[in-house]
Formats: C-alpha cells, structure tokens, sequence
C-alpha cells in the first residue's frame, strides 16, 4: 500500500484521470473529492462489498443449469 500526507485542498491523481482532493479536515474525519470519468465506478468500500456479496449470492446452481441450457 502506498502512504502519501496531503494537506487540506491538496490532490494526487491516479491513472492520470482520476484526481483525489483532501477538501476539509475536522478532527478525525477527512472529506474528500473524487473527479474521475464517468466510466470509472467509485463506491465506498462498505458499498463495494455489498455489491460483490450480492452478486455471489444470485448466482445459484439453478441459474446456472438454466444458463447452460441455453447454449
């Protein structure tokens, strides 16, 4: 993992399209700013974990017997 400090109204930028700006700083929590292209998916990571079990949850052995009847 990579470890950078930024100060308030700092940025780093990413894949150069992706630009990450420390907005505000109060106590222990850091509001930050993502600008990247639409195309990119940003999710918190609770959010992307829930995704992920949800995904791997529908997929059951039935739906894919049924798939594999399709083709």
């Amino acid at each position: 993992m990579l470890t950078l400090s930024r100060k308030k109204n700092e940025s780093l930028v990413i894949n150069n399209n992706i630009e990450v700006t420390i907005l505000d700083i109060k106590g222990d929590q850091i509001k930050i700013g993502i600008a990247a292209p639409r195309e990119v998916p940003v999710y918190r990571k609770e959010i992307y974990l829930e995704i992920q079990e949800a995904n791997k949850s529908s997929v059951t052995e039935e739906s894919v017997a049924a798939l594999k009847e399709l083709l």
